[in-house]
């Protein structure tokens, strides 16, 4: 038995809560995982998980054992990294999940000058507007936009997004053209419902210290953030949408801006990983290449005195984070 691959494999175990899950995170059989814990057992004559038909858990001496492997599997890798060009050429499988406006916009379209400075990292780009749970399913990292609700991630903060409201030309000239927040009441508007719980969120103006919040009328509410654009320009009512996304659109006729001397609470985005995982070199590049990415993009770069994340207004999932509108 290799002993550093079975304690790799107990810890994925206990990460996931399970062994199919942990067979799949590690693209391993299901069957070479449960011979590797048992033979973990084995050697250690102690029982390290309770196993039933639906659930796995802990023993205390499990659990005790689960701390040691980590401590003992950072150490390993903290030393081949310092002796070899891993830390020059970070290589191997990446999993990252980000927000699908954030990933269509402006990671992917960046991605190629990542690759020219990593070309060993085998990058698997989640892109979903539903908040992922890292550890269950096996994700290194994630970019997540709002207020960050999990405290066991270590989370860095690494850009802001600001948001327009606007609407199809066609349907401006036929509904006519807000100058109030309070007149949205008697709008159609494309509301935004989280993944999570199906809750649509509210809107929220501001302007020389007036502050409108409401729930807006809508015949159509979706989840995803590109879908969400495309209501927009189907002329199906007024959107409010990450600046990035929506400004090319009004260069290009597609969408007029409304209310322009109000503003939207911003959201800040920050990239998230386990805290009882290690930093290892890849995901140490990736992270400090998003950060640099984000740094130099006028519409998301934070200021120098970046402001709390707002606690009224979650445009992704605003009770975790995300809507990506």
């Amino acid at each position: 038995m290799n002993k550093l691959q079975a304690m790799e494999v107990f810890v994925q175990v206990v990460d996931a809560g399970g062994f199919t899950r942990a067979a799949e995170n590690m693209k391993l059989p299901k069957a070479t995982v449960s011979t590797l814990i048992q033979s973990l057992e084995t050697s250690l004559a102690v029982k390290l998980l309770h196993r039933t038909t639906r659930h796995v858990s802990v023993t205390a001496d499990g659990a005790a054992y689960y701390e040691r492997c980590l401590r003992i599997l950072s150490d390993v890798r903290e030393a081949e990294e310092s002796l070899s060009r891993t830390r020059l050429s970070p290589s191997g499988r990446l999993r990252v999940d980000a927000p699908t406006g954030l990933a269509s916009e402006i990671i992917v379209p960046a991605l190629p000058r990542f690759f020219e400075l990593y070309p060993d990292i085998q990058l698997e780009l989640g892109c979903s507007d539903r908040p992922v749970d890292l550890v269950e399913e096996g994700v290194d990292c994630a970019i997540r936009g709002g207020a960050l609700g999990d405290s066991s991630l270590i989370a860095r903060r690494v850009g802001i997004l600001h948001f327009v409201t606007g609407a199809a030309p066609a349907y401006l000239a036929r509904y006519g053209r807000p100058s109030h927040p309070n007149e949205l009441l008697k709008h159609r508007c494309v509301n935004y419902f989280s993944s999570r719980t199906g809750k649509i969120f509210d809107w929220d103006f501001t302007r020389d210290g007036e502050r409108v919040q409401v729930v807006l009328p809508g015949h159509i509410a979706l989840n995803d953030s590109n879908a969400y654009l495309q209501a927009g320009v189907a002329g199906l009512g007024i959107v409010q949408v990450v600046n990035f996304m929506m400004e090319p659109m009004i260069a290009d006729g597609l969408f007029e801006s409304i209310l322009d001397d109000w503003t939207s609470d911003p959201l800040p985005v920050h990239v998230v990983y386990p805290q009882n995982r290690h930093l290892s070199a890849k995901v140490r590049v990736f992270v400090e290449w998003v950060a640099e990415l984000f740094s130099n993009h006028p519409g998301m770069r934070l200021p120098k005195a970046a402001p709390r994340a707002p606690s009224l207004r979650l445009p992704y999932d605003r009770s975790t984070p995300h809507r990506f509108p």
